[in-house]
């Protein structure tokens, strides 16, 4: 039908010349067509090539129905190129939205065709939304994020930070730095590029909190991680499941077609639908932990370095200026209002944490642990001693050497710095410089020293007692951590050892 319609319009194009010399060509006009082919594509594209848009708008209009896809692509981008041509704003836009919704190609809004419509708001709405696009906040926050996963590198890979302590607090910043990379996202309109970075930090909006309270109750007052703590994660947990089912489920293609019904309803396409309660959920949570913060920093000083409890506080100070802009930001994302300081001041403020525990990474590890359990190798200082004599020093001294060397007390495979510091009647902080200042090592390296000390002594007795026997009677855990402090200490495993002592 297409070719024969072609055809009719070429000898009607063409018709004129084909007349003799001097006569009177008969005249043809489209009312001389049938009905039938008048209505076709080639039509309306041949009234669209003559600008003559008023024609070819019912005629694209009567083939919107076309169940051929490209055909239909073809057909919405020339009802929105007419219409606009026609100042038809609204309905050009309208086109647009549908067009985008069966395939998205943004640089659509680039043709020249848009030019007499593209300074009306609806247009720089959404030119502004979906076309890709630079400003400086966002190259701030990508180079911040980058930092932050920085970061959470080093914190993870520093062995000589308590392995708990590290865990919560590099996943807190990892947590923080994708939410970062993800508003940079946002802000840059990547989102409709990559489609699946749509809410892909949501499901961490209740996680913030918990794993703060989790790291300072750590640092601070020495607890350990139980199954009793998972309940934390719990909330978590069911918002994760919500969004799996609601939106990270979804294809690309439909997580597109959500932010552009958002868009096109004059919402922000990068919020969650249930905006409200998401807010509010995250901005108690973030109240209530930082409360459980603010008990725990309170009622432990004790124990604590000066420069440990100006590092905590300021983790606190930080955390609590966030949950006080958040909620500020939550109220008037809610009112509609999602640009501004207050859309910018709680990335601000994670930026400026994530900044901060990266300096501490680098400047002053120890911090991370409470305690300083091991002098930077950047930046080599004394302790502040807090009270700690040369005389009671070597007092200590003498009393640490009693429990190590004549009780044994490094054979307890559950030992840790607050149990020596109870027994020699002293803090933490005192037993972690007393070991630093008068023995050159942390609190670990240490115990181990005498561990492997009366390793090698059950191994020259040549007992029947085989090697994993003698990590657990020294006091070590596993073989793995006994054959590492003993090669650190030897330069041979146990096994090199054994060996050589049956050579002799």
């Amino acid at each position: 039908m297409r070719q024969v319609t072609r055809l009719i319009v070429l000898i009607t194009l063409l018709f004129p010349m084909a007349c003799l010399w001097g006569k009177t060509p008969p005249t043809i006009t489209p009312d001389d067509i049938p009905v039938s082919f008048q209505d076709s594509l080639d039509w309306a594209d041949y009234y669209f090539n003559i600008h003559r848009y008023k024609k070819a708008i019912p005629i694209y209009e009567k083939n919107l129905g076309s169940t051929d896809t490209e055909q239909r692509i073809h057909i919405i981008k020339k009802l929105a190129l007419s219409e606009a041509a026609e100042d038809n704003g609204d309905k050009a836009i309208s086109y647009i939205y549908d067009y985008f919704k069966i395939d998205f190609r943004p640089n659509f809004l680039m043709h020249e065709g848009f030019d007499d419509i593209r300074a009306t708001d609806r247009f720089k709405k959404i030119s502004g939304t979906v076309l890709p696009k630079m400003n400086t906040w966002s190259i701030i926050y990508f180079f911040v994020a980058i930092i932050g996963l920085y970061v959470m590198s080093v914190v993870l890979l520093n062995k000589k930070i308590d392995k708990q302590a590290r865990v919560l607090i590099a996943v807190f910043v990892f947590i923080h730095s994708v939410f970062i990379l993800n508003i940079c996202a946002n802000n840059t309109n990547y989102v409709f590029q990559f489609p699946h970075t749509y809410l892909m930090t949501t499901w961490s909006a209740l996680l913030y909190g918990p794993l703060l309270f989790l790291y300072f109750r750590r640092v601070s007052q020495s607890k350990d991680f139980t199954p009793k703590d998972l309940l934390h994660f719990f909330p978590t947990l069911l918002l994760t499941i919500y969004l799996m089912a609601e939106v990270y489920s979804l294809s690309g293609p439909e997580k597109i077609n959500l932010m552009l019904d958002r868009l096109e309803n004059g919402l922000n396409p990068g919020d969650s639908a249930q905006l409200l309660p998401l807010v509010s959920l995250k901005a108690i949570s973030l109240a209530v932990y930082a409360y459980f913060v603010h008990l725990i920093i309170s009622k432990s000083d004790e124990g604590l370095s000066n420069r440990t409890r100006v590092w905590q506080r300021n983790m606190y100070r930080i955390h609590a200026s966030y949950v006080v802009v958040y909620i500020i930001f939550g109220i008037l994302v809610i009112m509609g209002k999602n640009s501004g300081f207050f859309y910018h001041a709680p990335i601000v403020m994670m930026s400026l944490m994530v900044l901060y525990v990266g300096y501490a990474a680098n400047v002053q590890p120890d911090v991370f642990s409470g305690l300083y359990a091991y002098t930077n190798q950047l930046f080599p200082e004394k302790y502040v001693k807090s009270g700690l004599t040369d005389s009671l020093s070597l007092e200590l001294k003498e009393v640490l050497h009693d429990l190590f060397q004549n009780q044994k007390l490094y054979l307890k495979n559950d030992i840790n710095l607050d149990m020596v510091a109870e027994k020699m009647d002293t803090t933490r902080h005192n037993a972690s410089q007393l070991i630093n200042e008068h023995f050159g090592m942390n609190f670990h390296e240490f115990v181990n020293t005498f561990r492997v000390k009366e390793a090698k002594k059950l191994l020259n007795e040549q007992n029947e007692l085989n090697i994993i026997d003698i990590a657990y009677e020294v006091g070590f855990n596993n073989k793995v951590s006994f054959n590492k402090a003993f090669k650190k200490d030897t330069d041979l495993t146990p096994s090199q050892y054994l060996n050589t002592i049956r050579k002799k």
